[in-house]
Parts: C-alpha cells; sequence; structure tokens
C-alpha cells in the first residue's frame, strides 16, 4: 500500500492550499493536537465511490479512534458510465458539490492529516483523471484513485473489529457502486491479535449502480428478474476468478461472511423492522442466510415508490437496494456459510486505521532516535 499524505498532499492547487500548511493552517507533519487550545488533532478519510461521496473525521482513542464527524452523500458519479466509458456532466456536478461540502468541513476541523481517494467510477471512466484534475483546481482536495487491491485491503482493515476469530476464515464482501471486492481472509492459526493474513482477493466489476442499469426494473420487480441479476453475478465472478479459495472451509460451515455497503445495512435494517436507521443497531449484527433471503424477499414484494417510503432505505437507494440484495445473494450460493455480519464501516475506517498507525510509526522511530542520539552522547 503507497504511503497516505499528509494533509497538504492531499489538497491539491486549489484554494484551500495556504503557504506551507494544511486544511486549516495544520502543519504538515501532524502536530498531537490542532492548536493551542490542545484539542486532540483530527485525521479525515474521503472515499468517492461509483455511488457516495463520504467523508469520516476522527481523533485517536486508545488503540481506535473517536468519530467527530460524518459526511455521506448519494452522488452517482458512475450513473452511465458502464454504457458510455465516460463521466457524465451532470453526474460530476453532483459529486463535486459533495465534495466541496466535505472541504469545508476538513478545513473547519482543522484536519492534520487526510487521505482522499478515489475507486470504479474513476478508474474506468476514460475522463476520470481529468475529472481529478478538476476536483484539486475547484475544491483543493487530490484525491487518489487506488487500485482493487488496495480497496479490497482497506476494506478488511476498517472491518477487523467484526471478524470472528473462533472461525477458520472470513470473507468480506464489499459492494460497491461499480464493483465488488471479495478479500478472504484466514483466521486458522493465525494471531489471537493483530491483522490476520488476507488469503486472496477478487474484484469483479459489478455493483449495485452497474447491475441495476444493466437490469432496469420496470415497473414492479419480478423473482425470474430477481434470479436473472443473481446469475448474472455468479458467471461474472466465474469470469474473474482462478479459483476457488477456501472453499472447503465454507462446505464445511467453518467461515462466515462480512457485508459492508448501503445495500447491506439497507436489509438488516429491514430485517431489524426499525423505525428508522440506527449504526449502533446494525454495524455487527449476524445474520442468517435465511434472514437475509428473506429481508430481500420483503424488498422484492414492495414496488419501487413503496421502497422509497422504507425508513432504512429512502428514494436514494430506491432502485439499487435490491441490486446489492442480489450480489449478496450470489457470494452466498458460491460460498455457503450460515452467517454474515453487517458491516457499517468499511473504506473509510480502514483509511483512519492505517493513517494513525502511521502516525505512530514515526512517533517511536524519532523517539528511538532521539535516545540513540542521547546514548551515543553520554559514551563520548
Amino acid at each position: 500500500m503507497s504511503e497516505a499524505p499528509r494533509a497538504p498532499g492531499a489538497f491539491g492547487r486549489g484554494r484551500t492550499r495556504t503557504g506551507g500548511t494544511g486544511p486549516g493552517g495544520a502543519r504538515s507533519n501532524g502536530p498531537r493536537s490542532n492548536g493551542s487550545n490542545g484539542e486532540a488533532a483530527c485525521y479525515a478519510a474521503l472515499d468517492l465511490g461509483t455511488n457516495n461521496c463520504r467523508l469520516l473525521i476522527a481523533t485517536p482513542n486508545g488503540g481506535g479512534f473517536r468519530v467527530v464527524e460524518a459526511f455521506s452523500r448519494i452522488v452517482r458519479l458512475g450513473e452511465g458510465l458502464s454504457q458510455t466509458g465516460r463521466l457524465s456532466e451532470p453526474a460530476m456536478e453532483r459529486a463535486m458539490a459533495a465534495l466541496k461540502v466535505s472541504a469545508e468541513k476538513v478545513r473547519r476541523r482543522k484536519v492534520v492529516r487526510l487521505r482522499a481517494i478515489a475507486t470504479q467510477a474513476c478508474r474506468m471512466a476514460e475522463n476520470g483523471p481529468a475529472f481529478i484534475e478538476r476536483v484539486a483546481e475547484e475544491t483543493g482536495l487530490r484525491l487518489q484513485i487506488i487500485s482493487p487491491q488496495e480497496e479490497a485491503k482497506l476494506s478488511v482493515a476498517g472491518c477487523l473489529n467484526l471478524i470472528d476469530r473462533s472461525a477458520d476464515a472470513a470473507l468480506v464482501v464489499d459492494v460497491g457502486g461499480g464493483s465488488t471486492e471479495l478479500s478472504w481472509v484466514e483466521l486458522k492459526d493465525a494471531p489471537p491479535t493483530g491483522t490476520p493474513p488476507m488469503r486472496a482477493w477478487l474484484s469483479v466489476p459489478i455493483g449495485v449502480v452497474t447491475l441495476a442499469e444493466r437490469f432496469p426494473e420496470g415497473e414492479h420487480g419480478t423473482e425470474a428478474w430477481f434470479r436473472e441479476m443473481i446469475e448474472a453475478v455468479k458467471s461474472e465472478i466465474a469470469a474473474f476468478r482462478r479459483a476457488d479459495p477456501m472453499r472447503e472451509v465454507f462446505d464445511a460451515d467453518r467461515a462466515h461472511l462480512i457485508g459492508t455497503s448501503g445495500a447491506i445495512t439497507s436489509l438488516a435494517g429491514m430485517h431489524l423492522e426499525l423505525p428508522r436507521y440506527d449504526r449502533s443497531r446494525v454495524d455487527g449484527i449476524w445474520m442468517t442466510r435465511e434472514q437475509c433471503d428473506a429481508a430481500a424477499g420483503r424488498l422484492l414484494a414492495l414496488k419501487p415508490q413503496q421502497r422509497a417510503e422504507q425508513p432504512c432505505i429512502g428514494p436514494d437507494r430506491a432502485d439499487l437496494v435490491l441490486a446489492g440484495a442480489a450480489i449478496l445473494q450470489a457470494v452466498q450460493e458460491l460460498w455457503p456459510c450460515s452467517r454474515v455480519r453487517v458491516a457499517d464501516r468499511g473504506l473509510r475506517e480502514g483509511i483512519l486505521i492505517s493513517l494513525m498507525a502511521e502516525k505512530g510509526r514515526r512517533r517511536r522511530r524519532r523517539r528511538r532516535g532521539g535516545a540513540r542520539g542521547r546514548t551515543l552522547a553520554a559514551a563520548e
């Protein structure tokens, strides 16, 4: 994984960069506080995906972090991309508006280290690099287009605390707007703490936006239409995978899935029958295969307008949530297991963990260097 950029490194030539400082005047070497008031230093992760623009700002807290601000907006940057190969002007304008809001939040919080990434839509689009330059000019944010492999690694890092270490393996399923990343984590004989080894990973260029565009629903979805989406996803996965990672572990039900996406958290909200979406009740919940299928069945029985009225879905996800359910069901059929853990976390959390870990490593190196210097001086 490439080194995460420092705060000014995540800002381009735009208005937000002033002199040698990062957003809000914070120095690029990441001080322990945001200023003279002694507030804890803020770190930020920004993820511009095919469907969403998400920002998370947090401060270190023991071995983890405390979220101080979160922002998410559906922008559908990849709308129509699979047909044209380009980001459309309306989609770029929607994304730009969300990025400007994000940049202002980063400045206001005096973030000392920021990493801003872009994923499948910008990887795939012919004009993706030009859009990245435009973002730098108009917002000051310097977005980095990351590889599918790095996207998979960051998703796993963000979900580590949800892995059941008593299992032999876990499959992290990150369903995006334009791609789905599958990461197989080996747990058998892994140490009880730390990051377990990632045995294999796979990125399939199909997500909720691309699948929904490929299979338009019409006035009302049918079981045949839903099954057609599932089979299409299974075919896509079969075309890209070279092997069947850890299949024997899944056949023996010694593994579990972790599902991270807005569609999967919406399924969990439907399962729980929440009057409104509540992250504290959704993140980390276990669902059986039967419960996932039942929640998808309830959604399929609703017309798009009725789904839009569901408090855990809303109008922005009404036409995408069943595509996400189809992707999850396809994975469950290929790697059967009795349970899936729902994650309202992923890329952004993985970025924050890596940023804070790098800061800790640099601090330890400085301390060791200082100690060696004092030892040499004493010896002389």
